[in-house]
């Protein structure tokens, strides 16, 4: 497992389901529609249940690049905060990675949330490349710990697979 510390915050890494993280909030890589597919979303939706869905659609559509907070259903986790990185057409950038992992964030500070859980953001169906979106999504995390006062404590990157996992891992050292 790696991770960095910012004072008594810390970024951590770790290879797994997000599913199944113990965390306060979990992030969904959403649509902007809201609607949970296949994916880090179906893996949601399958663990959550239905009502993860279904809440999250009644308050879509959302902008690109905003999030939305939903209950976590059955999830080990309270909420489940969809950040909105693509469109209906399931296209993403790099642009769209950088502000649903910020809103997402903040989602999470507005709540006094101490831990979140992001998987990497757009690189499943969005298709984005695993090292870029690493290296958007931990310089945000970072700056979001080193320059605000939050209550976040820990974030949490939740990769699936030893590829992703190595990509964040690398990306993790450069802020060491």
């Amino acid at each position: 497992m790696d991770e960095i510390l910012f004072g008594r915050k810390k970024i951590r890494l770790v290879e797994g389901d997000i599913a199944a993280q113990d965390v306060d909030a979990i992030v969904n890589a959403a649509n902007s529609e809201l609607w949970m597919g296949s994916g880090v979303a179906g893996a949601i939706k399958r663990a959550g249940g239905q009502e993860v869905e279904d809440e999250a659609v009644a308050l879509g559509p959302i902008p690109i690049g905003e999030a939305a907070t939903t209950a976590a259903g059955r999830l080990r986790a309270k909420y489940v905060i969809h950040a909105a990185a693509m469109g209906p057409n399931l296209v993403t950038g790099a642009h769209q990675i950088r502000e649903s992992t910020r809103n997402s964030l903040i989602r999470a500070h507005d709540l006094h949330l101490a831990s979140i859980a992001f998987p990497s953001i757009g690189t499943g169906v969005g298709g984005f490349p695993m090292k870029s979106c690493a290296e958007i999504m931990l310089s945000e995390a970072r700056q979001f710990l080193v320059e605000r006062d939050t209550t976040i404590e820990e974030i949490v990157f939740v990769l699936w697979g030893k590829r992703a996992y190595d990509e964040f891992a690398e990306a993790l050292d450069e802020f060491k």
